[in-house]
């Protein structure tokens, strides 16, 4: 929008041209989403609290979870307002930049209805499992179908990118391709909201993850870096930085609130919309099997509630008593059953996630 209105004045005004710059548009953007949730974060909670949209504590929880009961939720709704809100500011729109955009909303709105059911009915379960996955799956669906009409469709849409590789390892046949880009979605949106279990846990690690991506994005929407670095060239790919960069100071905001003790939770109103986002703009990068490397953290969080489950109906099959390999999960939670208190869990967690952030951007020259 800025740069639409005000673009044309550069000759008058010497500093608008930096707005032609995606790198100056995307810390701005990071800036703006960041005060504006800060700024507007105060309201909402008082307004959580006054219609009593408070968290309930899954019963079979940590005990020392027990005294977050009450605490705000759908924090998650100040968090991709202020995202949502710098993107229209600071992106040049383009077919990319709207469908990314669409990402957000629709899956921030399967979250919304999720946190408002839990609170209406004051249960931890929210929408019904099987419908959930349905709709994230039709959401995926509309997402991807979107992406493949894009008129400017690049020739890599079927590729399949490995990670420290700059050619890609196969063309994926476009019914497997579909299926595969789904998956990505609804897996990786459920990573990210079981991951969304302790103060400042999920926000964090977000903020870790979509860095790269948003760096990633720049390179291969700039024809010389993208050539330098051996990545794709795909044009237009380069406002996407601007939406993780918006997206980032969403979360840092959210993180400003949510740190130990939590004054609000995200809720599945923006854990959703974390993963669903990421996972869309990794298909539309040809990373998705990046994904794992960067957001390597949620991917454990999701293989320990797997393991879990299966473990426990292989033994209780066998042996008639289902049995753990953890002690609770999703595996932060683990930790905590250990005696490691959350700040020291959520802590540990960040560093590790960064780690995995540094190892995915490490892609950029070893190639």
């Amino acid at each position: 929008m800025l740069y639409a209105l005000l673009f044309s004045f550069k000759s008058q005004f010497t500093l608008f041209n930096l707005l032609r710059y995606i790198s100056f548009r995307s810390l701005a953007a990071f800036a703006t989403a960041f005060l504006i949730g800060v700024l507007i974060a105060p309201y909402f909670i008082k307004k959580f609290k006054s219609f009593g949209v408070r968290q309930s504590i899954r019963k079979d929880g940590p005990e020392s979870h027990l005294v977050k009961s009450g605490t705000p939720t759908m924090g998650g709704i100040f968090m991709l307002i202020a995202a949502l809100l710098s993107i229209s500011l600071w992106t040049i729109f383009n077919y990319y930049v709207l469908v990314a955009t669409l990402s957000i909303i629709l899956f921030g709105a399967i979250g919304f209805v999720d946190d408002y059911l839990k609170v209406k009915f004051k249960d931890s379960k929210g929408i019904q499992g099987k419908l959930k996955f349905a709709l994230e799956v039709f959401v995926s669906l509309i997402l991807v179908v979107l992406i493949y009409f894009n008129p400017s469709k690049p020739e890599t849409f079927f590729a399949f990118y490995v990670p420290f590789f700059s050619q890609p390892v196969w063309i994926w046949q476009p019914a497997l391709a579909f299926l595969f880009f789904m998956f990505t979605m609804t897996s990786f949106s459920n990573a990210t909201n079981l991951s969304d279990g302790l103060d400042g846990l999920a926000s964090g690690m977000g903020i870790l993850l979509y860095i790269p991506f948003g760096i990633i994005a720049y390179v291969m929407g700039n024809a010389i870096a993208a050539g330098y670095l051996k990545f794709p060239f795909v044009p237009g790919t380069g406002e996407l930085a601007v939406i993780t960069l918006a997206m980032v100071g969403g979360f840092t905001a959210f993180l400003w609130y949510n740190v130990h003790p939590a004054e609000v939770f995200m809720g599945d109103t923006g854990s959703l919309a974390m993963g669903g986002t990421i996972a869309f703009i990794a298909i539309i990068l040809k990373q998705e099997l990046l994904l794992i490397l960067a957001g390597g953290m949620f991917v454990l969080e999701t293989v320990s509630v797997v393991i879990q489950r299966l473990y426990f109906k292989y033994t209780k099959k066998m042996f008639g008593e289902g049995k753990r390999v953890f002690l609770m999960a999703p595996i932060h939670h683990h930790f905590e059953k250990k005696g490691w208190k959350e700040t020291k869990v959520v802590v540990r967690f960040w560093i590790l996630a960064a780690l995995c952030a540094l190892a995915a951007l490490s892609t950029l020259k070893i190639r």
